[in-house]
């Protein structure tokens, strides 16, 4: 069976590992020659806009689906008119626009940031008045890893903000004072199948995720039931709203003890959710595979405390990695590259405060390697 991918980035490489379990071969298509998932799945090498290589990537599949979330709005659409294309191109205009996004999350009565449209260098002052400063300025489209962000503290900053940003369409966010942020793995499958992974915490610096660790750890005590179904009620929102099939992600902040406000979602598997590959009973990879075949969904429990770190910029020393106990490594076939997500560590403790130790231990050899140049 063959599952045709838009994308061929890591995201891509670790669905058509979950798929060689399932006897599910991917396909992927990307303009990069070298993109990582080439080296586990055949690669159909061409610009998105290509009618033909879409043509191609359809060709024998029993459905199509992407990994990545600012696929071309043609691409989508003409996967959709020709055969099966999940999550579906109307999710992913819903997800690619920050407007449309937080408006479709108004609309559900899912809290959010304050925000006020920027169409023009005229607007800026108007919205900003109506967020509060400090503010954020976010261009509506593309932008990822802290890229196409502002934060706006002063009144004389406005000026210039337009045009720093590349005179685009903006959303302006109030700067809200979160305690942590988090996130949210769901899938959904054809039929309306439901499932939930445990609360995710995130620790992002410079704009980059760094650290995820699963189930999130009670802050405040005793709250986590009660933060994880106010999560996933959102998410289920989202989900039924959308006629969602495959994995969503949403991420939250966190303040006020057990009050979330969304943030954004991502119409795909997810970074924080790396974890599940060794850390749940079903990897969110292989229950994306399930839901968009529509087989039954895999049990997303966890095993026990899980922890992801990232590999930014430059490989560790991977023997040193390797003598934490529970680590397991991922690497993506990158080159490296200042401020590039390499790969990942996955971590496992028996409780907590050993998870922690082990956790902070890779992150320092992770570390090390990103200051250093690393050495594989």
């Amino acid at each position: 069976m063959i599952v045709g991918v838009l994308g061929g980035g890591q995201l891509g490489r670790m669905l058509a590992m979950a798929g060689q379990r399932l006897g599910v071969r991917c396909r992927f298509l990307d303009p990069d020659p070298h993109a990582p998932a080439g080296e586990i799945g055949e690669l159909i090498v061409a610009d998105y806009s290509n009618e033909g290589a879409i043509a191609r990537l359809r060709e024998g599949a029993a459905i199509t689906t992407c990994e990545f979330e600012n696929v071309p709005a043609s691409a989508a659409s003409l996967l959709e008119r020709t055969g099966r294309f999940f999550p579906g191109a109307g999710a992913l205009a819903a997800a690619q626009e920050r407007l449309a996004e937080k408006s479709l999350f108004a609309e559900l009565n899912i809290p959010t940031p304050r925000f006020a449209p920027i169409d023009g260098p005229e607007d800026v002052e108007p919205a900003v008045r109506r967020v509060g400063l400090p503010a954020v300025l976010k261009t509506r489209r593309l932008g990822y890893d802290g890229k196409g962000q502002l934060v706006l503290r002063e009144p004389e900053a406005l000026a210039s903000a337009w045009r720093a940003l590349g005179s685009v369409p903006l959303i302006a966010e109030e700067l809200v004072e979160f305690e942590r942020e988090v996130s949210l793995i769901a899938v959904r499958s054809a039929s309306g199948e439901t499932a939930f992974y445990p609360l995710i915490e995130n620790l992002h610096q410079r704009g980059i995720l760094r650290l995820s660790r699963a189930p999130a750890p009670d802050t405040p005590p005793g709250s986590g039931p009660a933060l994880q179904q106010l999560a996933q009620d959102y998410a289920r929102r989202v989900l039924d709203r959308l006629s969602y099939v495959g994995v969503l992600t949403i991420e939250f902040f966190q303040s006020s003890g057990a009050a979330l406000k969304a943030n954004e979602m991502a119409c795909r598997v997810h970074n924080s959710g790396h974890w599940t590959i060794e850390g749940a009973e079903c990897s969110q990879f292989e229950n994306h595979l399930r839901a968009i075949l529509g087989w039954p969904l895999g049990a997303t429990g966890a095993l026990g405390p899980s922890a992801m770190v990232n590999i930014i910029g430059a490989p560790p020393i991977l023997p040193e990695v390797l003598r934490v106990p529970g680590a397991a490594v991922h690497l993506y076939g990158k080159s490296p590259r200042a401020g590039r997500k390499l790969g990942h560590i996955t971590l496992r403790a028996p409780d907590e405060p050993t998870l922690s130790a082990r956790t902070e231990r890779v992150r320092a050899i992770v570390a090390a390697a990103e200051a250093g140049g690393g050495v594989g």
